[in-house]
């Protein structure tokens, strides 16, 4: 592959290097909530700021750490997810927000993914459709472990992943909305919690870098209570997902340390 850094030792789309990050990595998707995760470490500082990929790297339980943006959609987050492990990185907690679809989500309310539909095209680059799109089991135990201890309410399984924001809200206006209508009945009829848009590619990136990657989510609001005239809340504050990624994280840290 041709060095577009020309030898400068860093990666060409994140800027960082090996010296510059923790092994274990918290991946918000809006660089301004790079800062505001950073607030939770010892010793945080700006490491790297191109393009969407924004980067502080600090300590968490001694253990050098760091949060890296990936901007929105599955092709950023898989660059991101590549260049840091390149970088050392082993374990990745994705921290993002999602619409519910269950009735029962409700917004304000935390989803931890145990696998992703695969209804986006990053994950098709590295492995046939027929490879499912999981987690890592650890991570996913550590932030169902965070989330229950801190008493957050939180949804634990599967979650929808897609390229177009609006093809999910308005697919009566595309094209094709005889496809994006039919699948979507369909994933509310498996059970699906929620939609979001990079957990898919970053489990298939994951597992073939073989590095543990996991997902928790803030729901913003359910278009399906809304579409049936249920109250449905919006919350935009995701303090209580960062929370649970963060202290999944030092679980994640001190289980490693003790094995």
């Amino acid at each position: 592959m041709v060095d577009y850094t020309e030898g400068s030792g860093k990666q060409y789309h994140t800027g960082v290097g090996p010296d510059d990050i923790g092994k274990y990595i918290i991946m918000p998707g809006d660089p301004k909530r790079c800062a505001k995760i950073a607030e939770f470490f010892d010793d945080a500082r700006l490491v790297a700021d191109v393009r969407e990929y924004v980067t502080y790297t600090g300590y968490l339980e001694g253990e050098k750490v760091s949060v890296t943006s990936t901007g929105i959609g599955g092709p950023s987050a898989a660059i991101a997810i590549d260049e840091l492990a390149k970088c050392g990185a082993h374990t990745f907690i994705r921290i993002g927000t999602c619409g519910g679809m269950q009735e029962e989500v409700l917004g304000g309310d935390v989803v931890i993914a145990t696998g992703a539909v695969r209804m986006e095209g990053t994950s098709r680059e590295f492995a046939p459709i027929e490879y499912p799109a999981v987690p890592d089991i650890n991570v996913v135990n550590a932030l169902m472990s965070a989330a229950d201890e801190m008493k957050i309410r939180n949804h634990v399984g599967v979650v929808q992943c897609k390229d177009s924001f609006f093809g999910q809200h308005e697919p009566e206006v595309m094209p094709v909305s005889y496809e994006l209508e039919n699948k979507w009945n369909a994933w509310l009829r498996m059970g699906c919690l929620a939609s979001e848009m990079e957990s898919a590619a970053l489990f298939i990136a994951g597992s073939f870098l073989r590095v543990r990657v996991g997902s928790c989510f803030l729901v913003v609001a359910n278009q399906e209570r809304a579409k049936k005239g249920l109250p449905n809340e919006q919350a935009h504050d995701t303090e209580l997902a960062i929370k649970v990624a963060v202290e999944g994280l030092r679980k994640m840290i001190l289980k490693d340390r003790n094995n």
